[in-house]
């Protein structure tokens, strides 16, 4: 079940995500992306931030017993579309189906709010992770984004062709 994140969840969520996004002591899968990105997925800080500048987004936690093991964060964007991102599950829950379970359970959570359409971004060198996302409904728009180099809130780019693909799922 997703419930909102609160303040005191914040290191913990960031260091969820530094886990998920780049594989910090564990064998590195699929799911990294320490190829193309390193240092910290995020911080404490700058996750505290963008709770701050951006009221109208929500951060959630996926709780299951006394422990959360995923987080998304999602955005109303405005005419019925959110922002999903910031989507992790703790990596040794990974592989087995969890993932479909909650991506499933966010985009409910957008429909119960009037929501018609969740999109995302996603680096444009990880196919395997686009594929995924497409056999779970979303296309690919033909839209790119770029990629925020000189910005190391999102870590520190190891190569220069790095973007983003943007895709949608009407829900």
């Amino acid at each position: 079940m997703y419930v909102p994140i609160t303040d005191d969840d914040v290191p913990a969520v960031a260091a969820l995500m530094n886990r998920a996004y780049r594989g910090a002591g564990r064998a590195r899968s699929w799911a990294v992306e320490t190829d193309y990105i390193g240092g910290d997925r995020t911080t404490v800080e700058a996750f505290r931030a963008d709770l701050a500048g951006r009221p109208a987004a929500t951060a959630l936690k996926w709780v299951e017993g006394p422990s959360f093991i995923g987080c998304v964060w999602l955005e109303p964007l405005g005419a019925g579309v959110w922002y999903l991102g910031s989507f992790a599950i703790e990596p040794e829950r990974q592989n087995g189906g969890l993932g479909r379970v909650l991506l499933a359970a966010a985009e409910d959570w957008v429909r119960e709010r009037g929501g018609g359409r969740v999109r995302m971004t996603v680096i444009n060198l990880r196919q395997t992770l686009i594929a995924w996302y497409v056999r779970r409904g979303y296309r690919t728009t033909g839209e790119t984004e770029p990629f925020p180099y000189g910005d190391d809130r999102f870590g520190a780019p190891l190569r220069d062709d790095l973007g983003f693909v943007v895709l949608e799922k009407d829900l």
